[in-house]
């Protein structure tokens, strides 16, 4: 099918999407009106690339017509280098075009709550897990993002047994859902004193953040706790209970199972902050539990693990003494872990998306 084919109708969907967003009606359903923003956004975009396409398709055969008809030797010339220039861009614009025409993941746009656990290896796991927030905290600086740590527990030698944050800025869980999975790191630990490599591992968990009005939650049934919180920050830190911790109960609705939820976060000296925190996660971690099912069917249709969120696989290997990362699920091998661990991460994430799409091309039979 031609490709502009695939583009009609889209103007008159773009047309019908722009009146509906000023409709009274759909602004007062929070819902509906910020998936239609979504979609009017997306829609601009896409037409914006048909635009250019178009232009040069039209071009490149007025080019071709110039270059067949005249007989000036100077005229002919601007044009054949006009076809020079065309003739590589357009299948560039139709690959663009075909890209952005494929169901887009309607978290992609979204912010994210970001989890990462020491696991095997006691001490190093803890080590490892603080490494990866410092990478992943040198990667935000580069794409000008913004984090604030929720909640965290340093481990006994220095790192972390768990830490928790947000992440706010453009596009961040489209470029950050590729790390969710257990990360692997092969060295030599400080403690060891005959030189052997250790193999530890620690888990990092990308949940897209939920917005209000997608989650259900009866808040008087949530269980609410204070405390004091420790580290640092004087005297006020330890005398305020600013700390919150909530309980909940979250009823599985495939299951009827019930589960308790529980939130801590001591990120801010101001409780009532705190709390509103503490709540913001428990939306994204109900949220998360629901939208698994969602996960699931697309990991289903995929023969790739490149963005099942399956949380158990072992996705990357960090070697040290190789100075070599891995990653497993598209065998894509890199030699620079310093600068790796300093944030240069992008051109993991950009082979892991080339072949995402490529799958979801094939699919979708473009």
């Amino acid at each position: 099918m031609d490709i502009l084919d695939k583009i009609e109708g889209l103007e008159a969907k773009f047309h019908e999407v722009g009146l509906l967003i000023t409709d009274p009606s759909v602004i007062a359903d929070q819902a509906r009106y910020v998936r239609l923003n979504r979609d009017y956004r997306e829609l601009e975009k896409v037409l914006q690339s048909a635009a250019r396409y178009k232009q040069a398709v039209l071009s490149l055969e007025e080019a071709k017509q110039l270059l067949y008809s005249e007989q000036d030797p100077e005229l002919r010339e601007m044009a054949k280098m006009e076809i020079d220039e065309l003739e590589p861009k357009i299948p560039a614009l139709e690959e663009e075009i075909k890209l952005m025409l494929l169901p887009q993941d309607k978290e992609d746009g979204k912010n994210v709550v970001m989890e990462i656990r020491g696991g095997t290896g006691g001490d190093e796991a803890a080590l490892f897990a603080g490494d990866l927030f410092r990478m992943y905290t040198k990667y935000f600086e580069i794409k000008g993002w913004k984090y604030s740590i929720s909640s965290f527990t340093e481990g006994s030698a220095g790192g972390f047994k768990e830490i928790i944050f947000n992440v706010t800025g453009e596009n961040v869980y489209a470029t950050l859902k590729y790390e969710s999975g257990v990360h692997r790191v092969q060295r030599v630990p400080a403690t060891e004193t005959q030189g052997r490599i250790h193999t530890s591992a620690a888990t990092v968990a990308v949940l897209p953040e939920a917005d209000e009005f997608e989650v259900q939650i009866n808040e008087g049934e949530i269980k609410w706790d204070t405390f004091r919180s420790g580290g640092a920050g004087g005297q006020n830190v330890n005398k305020v209970e600013s700390g919150v911790r909530l309980r909940y109960n979250w009823k599985n609705p495939i299951t009827g199972e019930v589960q308790e939820i529980l939130i801590e976060c001591t990120e801010t000296r101001d409780q009532p902050k705190n709390k509103e925190r503490a709540l913001s996660r428990l939306r994204t971690q109900i949220y998360d539990k629901e939208h698994q099912k969602y996960i699931d069917d697309i990991a289903a249709r995929r023969k790739t693990m490149v963005s099942t969120g399956d949380r158990s696989a072992k996705i990357r290997t960090y070697n040290y003494p190789q100075g070599r990362i891995t990653d497993h699920r598209i065998g894509f091998t890199i030699y620079n872990l310093s600068g790796f661990m300093d944030g240069d991460i992008q051109a993991v994430i950009d082979a892991l998306q080339v072949a995402e799409n490529t799958e979801r091309l094939k699919e979708a039979e473009l």
